[in-house]
């Protein structure tokens, strides 16, 4: 018998598990939501942060970090980002939307349990889950520290009002704001998503029963101490790794990390 074409078969299969699977899906409102699938296994679910989109970790060492140690992983384009829907309207961000969007993707896919990694405004979003969402078993907040959990947080609010054309109030963010237009962002919808910005309260945080790995770069200070947003969840684990706001999650220490704390038992 000639193996040789089995062998084949076998090979093709496999790599066809490491190719990303693009698609989307239509949420509670109709707005349609882009995602990639990618390996099998134990589901991870990657949130991206704010300005980018799910490119944020295409380019980064993580994913293959994960698939390789057998997880699938899912990177979806949250609302007003990459290749999902960009609705202007204020009641497409209002009532917890983006993580209704996940939510409901998962629901989508027949995922009854996931970890979720999310990094800066990811880790805000993948927080409001770990609160809401009873089938996170485990999640990943990079790049955070606990301004979030104010409504009245100033970098949100300073985001916004730079988005809205006082940008010369804030020249600290005047290069982020001139990234997100060089990119081709949408800075209606991102100062939306700013405005509807999801709080998950201080005493909301204190109720969280699941592992939570809280991760920052060792010169990280944008968000505040990632120390001070461990100590506000029971069953957290802080760690750093070299880096910055802007490197920390496309290092391969990042996703060290982050591997170690998902294989565990």
């Amino acid at each position: 018998m000639n193996r040789f074409p089995l062998t084949l078969l076998l090979i093709g299969l496999l790599l066809a598990d490491l190719v990303a699977r693009a698609d989307e899906f239509t949420s509670f409102d109709g707005r349609k939501i882009h995602y990639e699938t990618t390996g099998t296994g134990r589901p991870v679910l990657l949130v991206h942060g704010f300005i980018v989109n799910s490119q944020m970790w295409k380019d980064a060492p993580l994913v293959q970090q994960l698939v390789a140690n057998g997880f699938q992983v899912i990177i979806p384009d949250l609302r007003g980002n990459g290749r999902s829907d960009r609705p202007h309207d204020t009641a497409a961000y209002q009532n917890d939307a983006e993580i209704r969007d996940l939510i409901g993707l998962m629901k989508h896919l027949k995922i009854s349990q996931y970890d979720v990694v999310g990094y800066s405004r990811g880790a805000i979003i993948a927080a409001r889950q770990l609160a809401l969402d009873p089938a996170v078993r485990r999640a990943v907040l990079g790049g955070m520290g606990k301004g979030f959990t104010d409504p009245n947080w100033f970098r949100r609010w300073n985001f916004h009002a730079a988005l809205t054309g006082q940008s010369d109030k804030y020249p600290q963010l005047k290069g982020a704001i001139e990234y997100a237009k060089k990119s081709g962002a949408d800075t209606v919808c991102l100062a939306r998503m700013q405005e509807f910005q999801p709080v998950t309260s201080v005493a909301e945080l204190s109720r969280t029963t699941q592992p939570v790995l809280v991760i920052s770069g060792d010169d990280d200070t944008d968000n505040g101490p990632a120390s001070e947003l461990a100590a506000l969840l029971p069953n957290s684990v802080l760690a750093s790794t070299p880096g910055n706001h802007n490197n920390t999650a496309r290092s391969v220490g990042f996703g060290e990390k982050i591997l170690a704390f998902l294989v565990k038992p």
